[in-house]
């Protein structure tokens, strides 16, 4: 039975709890979320879920993460997620944390980034698409509300691009 660190709404560790119970009680929990560009960082990888995930089935994502595990970092977490859901080893690069509500959903986001061009691996329970999309093209579809994108991934990616990618850096997207 999988356990999950849970929090408080500031992301301090108060215990642990079964998925299950975390998801059927909305505990607050944590969780690591990546934004994989590029090494020139023009692109980003985004991924569309596998229509069997327990949450936000079938959308899109442009950040690959997942919950932090009891007895885990949030650190060790984004090096986890990012291998096992797109078979990349790499040590994503922590930006910001920020907290997330969607109805019952609720939790920390710890937010990172990486640079890399694969080779990605999917997993198959996770990842029923994934490909490089420019940059530019993926802040036009998150801010566009008829994409079906998971709600969390276009919040925190737009945060991301708000605190991460100032105008004047390489490729960053113009207006920024």
């Amino acid at each position: 039975m999988e356990h999950v660190l849970v929090v408080d709404p500031d992301g301090t560790p108060v215990g642990t709890a079964t998925r299950a119970r975390m998801r059927a009680e909305g505990l607050w929990h944590a969780c690591a979320a990546i934004v994989v560009r590029s090494p020139d960082g023009t692109r980003v990888y985004v991924h569309r879920r596998t229509d069997t995930k327990d949450v936000y089935p079938g959308l899109y994502d442009p950040t690959c993460g997942g919950v932090v595990a009891a007895g885990e970092t949030p650190d060790e977490c984004a090096v986890r997620e990012l291998a096992e859901e797109l078979g990349v080893s790499a040590t994503p690069s922590f930006r910001f944390r920020t907290p997330f509500v969607d109805g019952t959903i609720r939790y920390v986001a710890h937010v990172y980034d990486v640079r890399s061009d694969g080779p990605f691996t999917h997993q198959p329970e996770e990842v029923a698409w994934g490909g490089w999309m420019e940059l530019a093209q993926v802040r036009a579809l998150v801010d566009d509300p008829e994409w079906p994108v998971v709600p969390d991934g276009r919040l925190l990616f737009r945060e991301w691009l708000r605190r991460v990618t100032p105008a004047s850096a390489p490729g960053s997207v113009p207006g920024q």
